[in-house]
């Protein structure tokens, strides 16, 4: 199994210890007439005080490049187009982009990451992948 399918089924885990239930494991979504994106997991729960189901897709992205810029420009393309589809065909549905703890800790904290994740309001759920554990949700 690659580090990337790995830390897939790492979130995966870990969302589902947050009681979150995968409902789409990856959520294929078709934009127009001659698109198709492909999210790597989707899921719901139920907010117990409301009654109501909170909606979740998450983009993992594992940084296996030599440097972290190399895989984020790329990322950060790929979460403003992948949210811009759910907008029109689920707006119910929160998108996050997960990111391992060791690049958050380290990459994230670098100016052009952060006001990058700043400016264009990009929610980050940072993950274990070890621990196969959802750390923090920012966003």
């Amino acid at each position: 199994m690659s580090a990337r399918d790995r830390d897939r089924e790492a979130v995966k885990r870990g969302l589902e210890k947050q009681d979150w239930r995968i409902t789409h494991d990856p959520l294929w979504l078709k934009y127009g007439a001659n698109d198709v994106v492909q999210i790597d997991l989707a899921g719901d729960r139920v907010v117990a005080a409301e009654r109501d189901r909170e909606k979740i897709a998450v983009e993992v992205k594992s940084f296996l490049a030599d440097s972290p810029l190399s895989d984020f420009h790329p990322a950060i393309g790929q979460f403003l187009n992948y949210r811009l589809v759910l907008e029109a065909l689920d707006p119910d549905r929160v998108l996050y982009l997960a990111v391992p703890l060791s690049i958050y800790r380290s990459f994230f904290q670098r100016d052009l990451p952060r006001d990058v994740v700043r400016r264009y309001e990009i929610k980050l759920i940072i993950y274990n992948p070890i621990l196969e554990e959802i750390v923090q949700w920012i966003g």
